[in-house]
This record gives C-alpha cells, structure tokens and sequence, in this order.
C-alpha cells in the first residue's frame, strides 16, 4: 500500500478477503488518475516487492486498458483506472470483505 501511495494512488484499499474468498487472502485495490500514473504505481508496486525477494505469480491486463493485476498469491493488487474501478466496481462486489486500511 505504501508503494502505490508513493505514486499518489487514490483511494487506496486493503481489503481482507480470506472468509469470503478461496484464492486468496487480501485485496489491494488502487486507482491512476492517467496512464502515466498507473504506469508509475505499476512499476513502484513490482520493484519494492521485487527488492524484497517477491515477484507476482501472474500480471493480467494492460495500462491502457485502465486496469491491472497483479498476483502475488496471498495478496492480489488491482490497480485501476477511475472509469475502470467503477465499472468494475470490486469495492461492492467484496462488501462482505473486512476493509483494513482505506488512504484516500
């Protein structure tokens, strides 16, 4: 969370998952406000946890299309666009979820 909040992620969310999800125990739910932006909290994201000695299971999307994914088993980070989180609107869907940290 601190890595997307050092690109100035908005409305970044640490949701705990694990009892109302079989995949994973925690979400982390962020939003870009520009391709650049997402790019940045992206890149900040992978290269902390990489220094640490973590690397994602798997990365989905694109920053073009205003979303991304990256697997990190446990921990699930969804890094968004504004339109995108909306749309998608992952906060609603994980209601039943316990918010952890909410930084808007």
């Amino acid at each position: 969370m601190e890595a997307a909040s050092e690109k100035q992620a908005a409305d970044v969310v640490l949701l705990d998952v694990h009892e109302v999800c079989s995949f994973t125990s925690y979400f982390v739910l962020c939003t870009g406000e520009s391709e650049p932006q997402i790019k940045a909290i992206y890149e900040e994201i992978e290269q902390t946890l990489k220094k640490a000695g973590v690397l994602p299971r798997h990365v989905e999307g694109t920053i073009e299309s205003g979303w991304l994914l990256l697997d990190y088993g446990s921990v699930v980070v969804h890094i968004f666009s504004s339109t995108e989180r909306q749309y998608y609107d992952l906060d609603g869907l994980w209601c039943h979820a316990t918010p952890v940290v909410r930084i808007q």
